[in-house]
């Protein structure tokens, strides 16, 4: 049975994993109506989202933008541009799961390579005033290794590629979670901490809404977790990481979860899947998904 919480306190650590939905246009306005307290997003991607931008201002809605892979060779001059055009970018993610395989969403980078390409294309920005998150890596232990040869290749390219803030990405358990994030502050004390995907993937209603109600509290409470967004901004026939995880029904209805995310309440509407396609593992991506499926952000 899920469960019967009514209401779930605000926040504004909370921003959007935008998975836009062109066949359902209409669904990605949910996510900023009246009521919302999500306070930024991003799309994987350097330029805002139309159906935000043309919405909501950069002060009221914070687009994020991505340098998500090496072929992003203009991200400096795209940043740059926004910038002096008007658009106050204050923060900047880089290099999607680059210790994955791009069979699963990641950018699938070597540690040199991405290194050279941080060097070029994001150190300038933080000369400009702009924050910049590490690389998200994936919760395995390979993106903890990923990471320690990054930051060495930056050392031995000239540089220490300075992270503002850490990327986390997690799909499992609460306890799994805590303990990823132990591990992270231990090995970088005193930078903040971006949850920027996570969720409990392919499990019961209920067990998924007391992971959401357990971590989302947990995440506002750490003093250490400047921001986080719940990975499930999709319908539940369309989601990877199984029905109950999605903040959207089949028919495009908030969910318990996706209301409450909000700063809602619980809808009671149950979430079910149809023929959605599956990818195995567990650290999963959208990126390389978007790109595939031509979906405009």
């Amino acid at each position: 049975m899920a469960l019967a919480q009514a209401t779930f306190q605000r926040s504004s650590k909370r921003g959007l994993v935008f998975v836009p939905n062109s066949k359902y246009p209409d669904d990605n306005k949910i996510w900023i109506e009246s009521g919302s307290d999500l306070t930024w997003y991003y799309n994987y991607g350097v330029q805002p989202s139309p159906v935000y931008s043309s919405a909501k201002s950069q002060s009221d809605f914070e687009f994020v933008p991505m340098l998500w892979g090496l072929s992003d060779t203009s991200f400096l001059t795209e940043i740059t541009t926004l910038t002096t055009s008007g658009t106050n970018i204050s923060h900047v993610l880089t290099f999607n799961e680059p210790d994955s395989s791009s069979a699963y969403g990641g950018s699938n980078i070597e540690p040199a390579a991405a290194a050279k390409t941080w060097i070029q294309e994001v150190e300038p920005l933080r000369k400009m005033g702009i924050r910049t998150g590490a690389p998200a890596v994936t919760g395995s232990p390979g993106g903890f290794t990923w990471l320690q040869q990054f930051f060495a290749n930056c050392t031995s390219q000239g540089t220490n590629c300075t992270a503002d803030f850490i990327p986390v990405h997690w799909y499992g358990d609460f306890q799994g979670l805590a303990s990823h994030l132990g591990q992270v502050s231990a090995t970088f004390p005193n930078t903040s901490i971006w949850v920027t995907e996570y969720a409990l993937n392919n499990q019961s209603l209920a067990t998924t809404q007391s992971f959401f109600n357990t971590s989302a509290q947990y995440l506002d409470r750490l003093s250490s977790i400047e921001r986080y967004s719940y990975f499930g901004a999709f319908r539940s026939d369309d989601s990877n990481v199984g029905p109950n995880a999605a903040m959207l029904t089949q028919k495009g209805q908030l969910t318990d979860i996706g209301s409450w995310y909000l700063g809602g309440k619980a809808t009671t509407n149950i979430p079910s899947a149809a023929a959605a396609a599956r990818w195995p593992g567990v650290w999963v991506g959208w990126g390389l998904l978007l790109g595939v499926l031509g979906l405009g952000l």
